[in-house]
């Protein structure tokens, strides 16, 4: 197995969030050699915390555990002790909760005038929607996502099957902005506090199609410009064993070589022709429909014409594709039972890696995390009996 050196190794992440786009971010940041501290409620004071299936987020790999009760004062230093030693924190508070428990950017940066201060959210901190409760469909929906997506058959916005604003929108935000963090305060920064809101990062994502309404008053909906399934070139078509085939041949040269594969080459000169794309789609339709998707990824996809096949999950595991480039690894739950998960997949991780052995939840390392921080045998042991720390 070939070693690299991870980029955060040394990076120490405080995430006080289990769930949703701060959860994602602590993945990854811990993907790539970063040292995640994941703080939960204790059980006792843990009964609005959503407890995710053993296998989200990559089933704890790589992440230290400890659960703090952060209303309680002796909770409370537990935490600003630790983030004493952090070089960031992340969480997912409602706005100004983080504030009244005393642990807000204020209350950190005393301690840790370093500190990259990272607070998710939907939609802000401030503004008139920053208080709304929300989960990824309202994210999309805000940012214009759902309106740009083939309707479905009552008109409505399709539910999207990946949580782009979770992930993308507030995950990898997250990851961007305390990277950027990150690199100004190596070279002389002071502490920082960062804004992620999901919806501003699906608008960020939307940015194209936005920017072009706000330039020409063109707007993006379903079937109304080149991203959105405007022309037959950019769509996706069944094939004869029912499984579809995506479509994405936007340059002339694509375009032209797929037609000629497919004996369409009576539609080369009118790829952009507004008055013949319902002709040229169907006549892509009906050719799709003479073989079997697969036979005709073999056919086409090597030969310079943009298509890919529509996987679902099932196949897409099995891809010889993902598998030689190492996409998936192998995790253990019990001796019994063990699956596979994506593996550290993102540009500059660790791609192969060995077993996962997954940690009960009930089990966690705050006794190693606590005497790091100074704490004695007998304080940990205090702090569990007042049920401050477990």
């Amino acid at each position: 197995m070939s070693q690299i050196v991870p980029p955060l190794e040394g990076i120490s992440v405080l995430n006080l969030a289990s769930v949703g786009p701060a959860a994602r971010a602590g993945r990854w940041l811990a993907d790539y050699g970063a040292r995640v501290i994941q703080v939960s409620p204790t059980p006792k004071k843990g009964a609005k915390q959503i407890s995710p299936p053993f296998h989200s987020y990559g089933a704890g790999r790589g992440i230290l555990r400890i659960q703090i009760d952060l209303k309680s004062d002796a909770g409370r230093r537990v935490l600003l002790e630790l983030a004493e030693a952090a070089d960031v924190l992340i969480e997912s508070y409602r706005p100004g909760v983080a504030k009244r428990l005393g642990i807000g950017f204020e209350d950190i940066r005393a301690v840790n005038p370093k500190i990259v201060y990272c607070s998710t959210s939907g939609y802000g901190q401030e503004g008139p929607a920053s208080s709304w409760a929300g989960h990824d469909i309202n994210y999309l929906a805000m940012g214009g996502f759902l309106a740009c997506c083939e309707p479905r058959p009552d008109g409505g916005p399709p539910i999207p099957g990946a949580t782009v604003a979770d992930s993308a929108g507030g995950g990898l935000h997250a990851v961007t902005s305390i990277l950027a963090a990150l690199v100004r305060r190596s070279i002389g920064g002071e502490a920082q506090y960062l804004d992620v809101s999901a919806a501003e990062g699906v608008i960020s994502l939307m940015s194209l199609a936005i920017d072009q309404y706000l330039a020409t008053g063109e707007v993006a909906g379903p079937r109304k410009v080149l991203l959105t399934g405007r022309y037959a070139f950019y769509d996706v078509y069944p094939c004869r064993d029912g499984k579809w085939i995506s479509v994405g041949a936007i340059e002339a040269h694509f375009f032209r070589n797929l037609c000629g594969l497919l004996d369409l080459e009576r539609w080369t000169d009118f790829q952009m022709d507004e008055d013949r794309q319902d002709e040229i789609r169907e006549d892509f339709r009906q050719a799709f429909l003479k073989r079997d998707r697969d036979d005709w990824v073999a056919e086409l996809a090597a030969r310079d014409t943009c298509v890919a096949p529509v996987y679902e999950i099932p196949e897409l595991v099995d891809d010889p594709h993902f598998e030689e480039r190492n996409v998936f690894m192998t995790a253990r739950e019990t001796e019994a039972n063990s699956f596979r998960q994506v593996a550290p997949i993102l540009a500059g991780c660790q791609r192969e890696q060995p077993e996962h052995q997954v940690v009960p939840p009930t089990e966690t390392d705050a006794a190693m995390l606590l005497e790091e921080v100074g704490y004695s045998a007998e304080e940990i042991e205090g702090l569990r009996r007042e049920g401050a720390v477990q």
